[in-house]
């Protein structure tokens, strides 16, 4: 049975969810990010294979994500948890490679009351979820997380953290997320945390231009999802399989989202 918590923050963070679209062809992204290695030629051995879930000698491949550019600073949401009785507030971004693709979100609950957070991420498809997930703020120790739930477009990765993680943000460069890949190889996720201690200590955004943000994404997402499928090929024929087609507005915090949460 889930916590209220994590029912609430499961509808919240369709939201979150919402701006994923385009996460489908990323798939094959955890697997395709690690670097290849030349076939040896005619009478020379095969170079050494790194067991599984090591890094080898090259350690792991770095991906460095820029925040979305339709989103010009970390956003907070506040709502109630009805049946908990509990006010429950969510700091969230999204991020997006080099290319403007969208790669994942990261969300910071604050459960009034409450002296535990939750950091949840919004992760690509094509990660071992057994394995789980590390996270930590510049050079310090990582701490561990799991996978909790996978939609579609992208699997929620969570852990519990105390006040010490969080002021760790609020005055760290980078925070680091660490996964593997299909091949067990270490893929890293380098997150800028610019501005996060102003959204973090910040009001929560009004619903009516929360709603208005959420409308210029979903157009931004729908535009660039209909050039992907040009590029790939007409009418998207050739766009890869199971691309999900853009939602509508995500519903407000204790709205159930139109993919029902895990029972």
């Amino acid at each position: 049975m889930m916590s209220a918590s994590f029912r609430l923050s499961t509808r919240a963070l369709s939201m979150v969810l919402s701006t994923a679209i385009g996460l489908a062809p990323l798939a094959a992204f955890a697997q395709q990010a690690q670097p290849r290695t030349p076939a040896p030629r005619a009478g020379q051995p095969a170079p050494a294979q790194a067991p599984a879930g090591q890094a080898g000698a090259t350690g792991p491949t770095v991906v460095q994500v820029k925040p979305e550019p339709s989103q010009t600073a970390w956003t907070k949401v506040c709502g109630k948890d009805e049946a908990a009785k509990k006010e429950i507030c969510y700091t969230t971004r999204d991020f997006v490679s080099d290319q403007g693709q969208p790669v994942l979100a990261v969300a910071i609950y604050d459960v009034k009351g409450d002296a535990n957070k939750i950091v949840r991420f919004l992760m690509p498809l094509g990660l071992l979820l057994q394995p789980g997930i590390r996270f930590g703020v510049d050079s310090a120790q990582p701490t561990p997380g799991r996978f909790a739930i996978c939609f579609p477009n992208g699997c929620f990765a969570e852990a519990q953290v105390k006040e010490d993680f969080i002021n760790a943000m609020k005055k760290g460069t980078t925070l680091s997320v660490s996964v593997q890949n299909q091949g067990a190889r270490e893929v890293s996720f380098a997150i800028p945390l610019t501005d996060f201690a102003k959204g973090f200590d910040g009001a929560a955004i009004d619903p009516k231009v929360l709603e208005e943000q959420q409308k210029q994404l979903q157009d931004e997402l729908a535009k660039r999802q209909e050039e992907l499928r040009q590029r790939l090929g007409s009418g998207g024929a050739n766009a890869a399989p199971g691309a999900p087609a853009v939602p509508g507005a995500a519903p407000a915090p204790g709205v159930a989202p139109a993919v029902p949460p895990k029972p």
